[in-house]
C-alpha cells in the first residue's frame, strides 16, 4: 500500500503537502544541516500545520544523502528535458483548451 492509501489522502493533496515540506528542507539546507526542529520551524513560520509523519517520512527520504548532490541531479534532469520548459507550456494548454495562444509580446528597444 502506498502511503496515501494507508492515510486515505488524495495523492494530488498528498503531493502539495510533500512539496511545502521539501521546500522548507530545502531552505534550511541553503544553510546548515537541516533538522527536524528547524524544518518545522519553517513550515509553522509559512502558516503551515506540522504533520509529525509527513515531517519524518521527508527526512526518511532524505537520509544518507546529500541533499546538495541530489539537487544538482535534479537540475541536471530538468535541463536534459526531464520537465517541459515554461515557455511551452501555456501554448499547449491554451491548445488544448480550443483557444489560440496570445501572440509573444514584442520586443521594446
Amino acid at each position: 500500500y502506498s502511503f496515501c492509501t494507508l492515510l486515505r489522502i488524495d495523492k494530488k493533496l498528498f503531493k502539495i503537502i510533500m512539496a511545502k515540506y521539501l521546500a522548507a528542507y530545502a531552505l534550511v539546507a541553503l544553510k546548515e544541516t537541516p533538522a527536524k526542529s528547524t524544518v518545522e520551524a519553517v513550515l509553522k513560520a509559512g502558516g503551515v500545520a506540522v504533520d509529525a509523519a509527513a515531517l519524518d517520512e521527508v527526512f526518511a527520504q532524505f537520509e544518507g544523502k546529500d541533499f546538495a548532490e541530489l539537487a544538482a541531479e535534479g537540475k541536471q534532469k530538468i535541463g536534459a528535458g526531464g520537465a517541459p520548459a515554461a515557455g511551452g507550456a501555456a501554448p499547449a494548454a491554451a491548445a488544448a483548451a480550443g483557444g489560440a495562444a496570445a501572440p509573444p509580446a514584442a520586443a521594446t528597444p
